[in-house]
């Protein structure tokens, strides 16, 4: 329930207004170097309070190493961290369920013992823990050529033009350019992005948005039919970030539109090997990599916090109730959920290469 992976196993724990939260991580090779720079800096992209126009909750966000790392490699024991919660705010919960979050699930699937504050077990503040477990897959898999670039590629309903199924595709050292950024978005539309997200504030309200990851230099081979398959694997990771609400690959929801004749890839003889022409599909084959990039998209709802008066029901009274929300909101989850998407991508794709003896 709290683990995922089989060769590379995650296991997160804590709440979002406890002392801290954290994350084991087992499997990674004795003899891995384990750089902290690489690591606080991811740790940063995702960090509360940094990224433009985000929550006012801060937070350093500097992992604490407990174990699994001596002289800055891997000792091959389950490396495990905590990530404290310097500025929680426990009192910050009203007795009425918030629309839009988990707390009427969760209270009737743990029978109302469960830590409602800020979220606790369903918060995003746990996934802190998967960008940790993610940076150290992440620099294990650039060992082996892999390497992962998400961005904002959109906000409400205002879309960059990049398309890297397209013929030839989004050049890697663009997208690469782009996902470095503080606001990770085409340099044309960060400003109209920021202006869509300052509008919702101004209202109180709050929007979404799409992320995309490409992922570059994913063997051909990785991942297993069926249930195991890529694309099963990295929609299982994806859907446990909260406010992800729909994940596609490739074309997409799109490919439904086209016919055969187009939505097929045509195979050449490229100079590495065999390619494909166009990468309608997303670089996955009966779910399996054909070695072309992986084109990943994900659907963020908008912020469930919002100040805008909402009907709700509070269990205290008894009777149905009008909720209005104040605190430390991100009016758009999109631009710190980037770093977090990478993340859990790279945890999957590493657990798959292992599990395939291709690692």
């Amino acid at each position: 329930m709290n683990t995922y992976g089989k060769s590379y196993r995650v296991t997160i724990f804590g709440e979002s207004h406890g002392p801290a939260i954290g994350v084991v991580v087992d499997g990674v090779p004795a003899g891995s170097r384990i750089d902290p720079g690489m690591i606080q800096r991811e740790m940063d992209r995702r960090a509360p309070g940094r990224a433009a126009a985000a929550t006012q909750r801060k937070e350093k966000d500097v992992p604490e190493i407990l174990s699994g790392v001596m002289n800055g490699a891997a000792t091959g024991a389950p490396i495990a961290c905590i990530i404290r919660n310097a500025d929680a705010n426990p009192q910050d919960l009203p007795s009425a369920f918030r629309p839009g979050h988990a707390d009427w699930p969760a209270f009737v699937k743990y029978k109302g013992y469960s830590d409602r504050r800020g979220g606790g077990r369903f918060s995003g503040r746990l996934t802190a823990g998967l960008v940790f477990a993610g940076a150290i897959a992440r620099s294990l898999l650039a060992a082996r050529g892999v390497e992962i670039y998400g961005r904002i590629k959109s906000v409400a309903s205002d879309a960059d033009a990049i398309d890297p199924c397209l013929e030839g595709g989004a050049a890697r050292e663009e997208l690469k350019r782009i996902a470095a950024k503080p606001f990770p978005a085409a340099d044309e539309k960060v400003d109209d992005f920021l202006d869509h997200i300052a509008w919702a504030k101004e209202e109180n309200d709050s929007v979404g948005g799409v992320i995309e990851v490409v992922c570059f230099g994913v063997p051909a081979g990785t991942g297993e039919p069926f249930f195991d398959s890529v694309e099963s694997c990295v929609s299982a990771m994806l859907f446990s970030i909260p406010a992800v609400k729909g994940v596609e690959f490739g074309k997409g929801f799109e490919i439904s539109k086209m016919r055969g004749s187009d939505a097929n890839d045509p195979l050449f003889m490229g100079k590495s090997g065999i390619a494909t022409r166009t990468n309608n599909n997303g670089g996955i084959l009966g779910g399996v990599a054909n070695g072309m990039p992986v084109v990943i998209r994900a659907a963020i709802k908008p912020t469930s916090s919002i100040g805008v008066p909402q009907h709700t029901v509070d269990p205290a009274a008894g009777a149905e109730a009008m909720l209005t929300l104040g605190g430390r909101h991100d009016p758009c989850i999109a631009p710190r959920a980037v770093s977090v998407m990478e993340a859990g991508t790279a945890i999957v794709l590493l657990d798959l290469m292992m599990e395939g003896g291709l690692y």
